[in-house]
């Protein structure tokens, strides 16, 4: 495999921004960009701790079975070093069904690396009796890359010694010195495809996971075919690895395992063997130890909770599980170990493991500038310490990181949980005035597509009402007239009383009748011809105190005027003095026992406000939003035609304007009453007023 390319890689159909893989990344080698997770390949170490955390299974470890296949497939021998570890996959068979399995594979050898794992333990115990200095253990390849990448001056502490994989690949070669021997490893580690890649002992890398998969394709084969190939071969597969084998170093998969191949022991008092695991304590450990603050011989550091949980297993056993099969198979191996040959072959190969080159890859990025970060802690509503509640759910351990993280373009602002609740509560907010705000346009829509059809409707019947009802109201006056004189001049009868008042009263219902059609018709002529204005400034005070004088006002209700701050506005002045009348009838009509009508102009932003307040009884909530509804009354019948606040509407719509009505008509929740607002554009003055401070506001 290539060093250059990518690892891991991810799904983006799968990948549901949670941030769980920013979160585990020790790194931070995951970019969010466009609400999608990338694994960066410059950045990442390998350890795999992304792909075990994501549970969308968005994460997945750049396969190699393909290389494999055609290995498998060439003419050249290929050898199969197989991780110590192999119990934590393939515990549901024995050690020697495994290897006769990989054998029918094509595999013409397969040896333990954990021959190479004893190799690599004599090799420490070594390094730290030869000499004083601190060393980091290299027996975690992720470890090796994260010091390179994040720590490099710490290079000159990293223990020069192959790792057990390299260790093993070394000897096969030197067992077999065929050129043409191809050597695939095996193992849990993604962090392995690499380094094998970097070191070029090891052709190709296999996890656990992508090894069974090549074993289920094999168990598709025919067994007699297999059977009958075995036997016009004349041999039998081994079930044994090959030789060396190897010892205590099975161990190693499992925490402290190494320490406890090479002899050696974390003393806590001593300290001069430090051992850690997992993301946290491992990062943690060498920020410590570049302090200076972890003065151990050797500090020993496993990117994950033991190789037996690395991300390249596919079982779903846990891990004291993994650790029982793992040492068990140690244990197995150990019973059956010449312990003579074990120590011959140690001896053989023991410069196996010394040489090992290191490379400096800083990708440590520039911490933002103070300004730069406080800029972006402000943007993301954090102006103060408080402010930053280190919550973690970006993925970051603090605010302050993800705001870093947001300069060097690693993260975006809406990884950040608070505030993206924060902006959805003003949205919703927003969403809820909107709401309203069209709900509200919806009305007046439904009002002014009921009104243009009623104004089309009386426009008809108002002509063809009208001429009928004059000749009613001429012939009904008429016969009122003669009546009246022939009462005057007829002698008074003898007999039974006539019915000469009986007839008046029933010719003046007909009068009566008729002019309420008469005016119900004037109504309707004036809602019909509402869509003609004649606009002009005018000063809205004098006008109203014109208006009011023709408004007889009983005995019983107080006018307040408070028209000192009147604005001038443009406007039809003979449609406004409508607007006027029928708002203040309706409210003296609400006032049956008195009470006090205020009438009120004054300049509100850049529009005219007119208010009409009474004190009487209040329009009930049930009945508030039809009371613009053409022909729609509660008065008595007889006294109300349904039209004025129909033709009011229409006519402040008429003039750009608006209406609105707030009303109390519960006298449980404070005073009763009931408030008309009409806002009509300024006209004249106000708009020249308007003009300068613009100019002036500009400049």
């Amino acid at each position: 495999m290539n060093a250059a390319l990518p690892m891991i890689r991810t799904r983006p159909e799968r990948c549901r921004t949670c941030y769980t893989c920013v979160r585990e990344c020790p790194a931070k080698a995951i970019r969010i960009l466009h609400g999608q997770a990338e694994v960066l390949p410059e950045r990442c170490v390998g350890c795999g701790n992304c792909v075990l955390v994501c549970r969308q299974q968005a994460k997945e470890i750049v396969d190699s079975l393909d290389a494999v296949r055609t290995l498998l497939l060439g003419e050249a021998p290929v050898g199969l070093l197989l991780a110590p570890s192999f119990p934590a996959e393939f515990g549901e068979m024995a050690s020697g069904d495994l290897v006769e399995r990989l054998r029918r594979l094509g595999f013409s050898g397969v040896w333990e690396v954990a021959f190479g794992a004893d190799l690599v333990a004599r090799a420490y115990r070594e390094l730290l009796e030869e000499n004083g200095e601190r060393w980091i253990a290299t027996t975690c390849p992720a470890i090796v890359f994260f010091v390179e990448k994040y720590h490099p001056e710490e290079l000159p502490h990293l223990a020069p010694l192959a790792s057990p994989m390299t260790a093993m690949a070394r000897v096969v070669h030197n067992l077999r010195p065929d050129p043409a021997l191809k050597l695939v490893f095996a193992g849990p580690c993604v962090a392995k495809k690499r380094e094998a890649a970097r070191e070029g002992v090891v052709d190709e890398v296999l996890t656990f996971t992508e090894l069974r998969r090549l074993l289920e394709e094999q168990e598709g084969l025919d067994e007699l075919s297999r059977g009958l190939e075995a036997q016009e071969s004349g041999c039998s597969l081994s079930r044994h690895f090959d030789e060396p084998r190897g010892g205590l170093g099975g161990l190693f998969p499992i925490s402290r395992g190494m320490l406890q191949t090479a002899g050696l022991q974390e003393d806590l008092l001593t300290g001069e063997v430090v051992a850690v695991e997992g993301r946290r304590h491992a990062v943690e450990a060498l920020e410590e130890f570049a302090h200076g603050a972890v003065d151990a011989r050797l500090l020993e550091c496993l990117s994950c909770t033991g190789c037996v949980m690395g991300a390249g297993i596919g079982a779903r056993t846990p891990l004291f599980r993994r650790r029982a099969a793992v040492g068990r198979q140690a244990r197995e191996a150990l019973a059956s170990l010449d312990p003579r040959c074990h120590e011959d072959a140690m001896r053989a190969h023991g410069d196996k493991v010394r040489g090992r080159s290191f490379h400096r890859e800083d990708q440590r990025l520039p911490a933002p500038r103070g300004a730069e970060l406080q800029a972006i802690l402000e943007r993301l509503g954090k102006s103060h310490a408080q402010d930053e509640l280190d919550c973690g759910a970006c993925g970051y351990e603090s605010c302050r990181e993800h705001a870093a993280a947001i300069h060097l373009g690693l993260a975006e602002s809406e990884m950040c949980l608070p505030w993206v609740i924060e902006r959805l509560r003003l949205s919703l907010g927003e969403l809820t005035e909107t709401s309203e705000r069209l709900a509200a346009t919806r009305q007046a829509l439904d009002n002014a597509e009921k009104l243009a059809s009623m104004g089309q409707l009386s426009a008809g019947i108002a002509h063809e009402i009208n001429n009928p009802l004059g000749v009613i109201l001429l012939y009904g006056r008429s016969m009122l007239d003669e009546l009246e004189l022939a009462a005057q001049d007829a002698p008074v009868p003898d007999g039974p009383p006539q019915s000469g008042a009986a007839r008046r009263e029933d010719l003046e219902m007909i009068v009566e009748q008729a002019e309420r059609c008469r005016r119900i018709v004037s109504g309707l002529l004036n809602f019909a011809r509402r869509n003609r204005v004649n606009l002009q400034p005018v000063e809205l005070g004098d006008l109203l105190r014109h208006s009011l004088k023709a408004i007889p006002l009983p005995s019983t209700v107080e006018l307040h005027l408070e028209l000192d701050q009147a604005p001038v506005a443009e406007l039809d002045a003979d449609q406004m003095v409508q607007v006027l009348s029928n708002l203040a009838h309706n409210a003296i009509e609400a006032m049956p026992g008195g009470g006090i009508l205020t009438v009120a102009a004054r300049r509100e932003g850049g529009e005219a406000c007119v208010v009409v307040r009474d004190t009487g009884t209040g329009i009930p909530a049930s009945i508030r939003p039809r009371i613009f509804e053409p022909l729609f009354t509660t008065k008595q019948i007889g006294k109300g035609t349904g039209l004025g606040l129909a033709v009011t509407w229409g006519i402040v719509k008429m003039h750009r304007g608006r209406i609105e009505v707030d009303s109390q008509s519960d006298p449980g929740h404070g005073p009763t009453g009931t408030e008309f607002r009409v806002w009509l554009p300024l006209g004249g003055e106000g708009k020249g007023q308007d003009a300068m401070r613009e100019v002036a506001q500009g400049g």
